[in-house]
């Protein structure tokens, strides 16, 4: 059985290349989510004007690898405290997100997020 995860961390193709081949991880699907525009191009994202977010659809097996041990790299690939920036990428589609399928997601999410800002990794809050 596998589960899923959605996840904006910064440019997608980055995000994937970090979860790439690791263990638990059966299948990685970069796109858009989070915005007004039904099937939105490149082009009118980074036009900021869609709402959407960079993401990758993570499709993992819970047995492997937990959403929450997935959720504390996701943390660690890309730096949360920036707004709508990863390095040189600005915009808002480059935000740090976490779309949730159900509220146990949710509160996995938020937990694993105060972990990480109790451990001040990033010596900034987390956005």
């Amino acid at each position: 059985m596998s589960d899923t995860a959605v996840l904006g961390g910064g440019c997608f193709w980055c995000v994937e290349a970090v979860l790439r081949g690791m263990r638990g991880i059966l299948s990685l699907t970069p796109g858009y989510a989070g915005g007004d525009t039904e099937a939105p191009t490149y082009k009118q994202v980074c036009s900021g004007q869609t709402g959407h977010a960079e993401v990758v659809e993570v499709e993992f097996d819970p047995e492997i690898i937990s959403y929450k041990d997935l959720l504390k790299i996701f943390f660690t690939l890309h730096d949360p405290t920036t707004l709508n920036r990863q390095g040189n990428d600005i915009g808002t589609q480059y935000r740090s997100v976490i779309f949730y399928k159900d509220e146990n997601q949710k509160k996995t999410a938020e937990a694993v997020k105060t972990e990480i800002e109790k451990e001040n990794i990033w010596g900034a809050p987390l956005g």
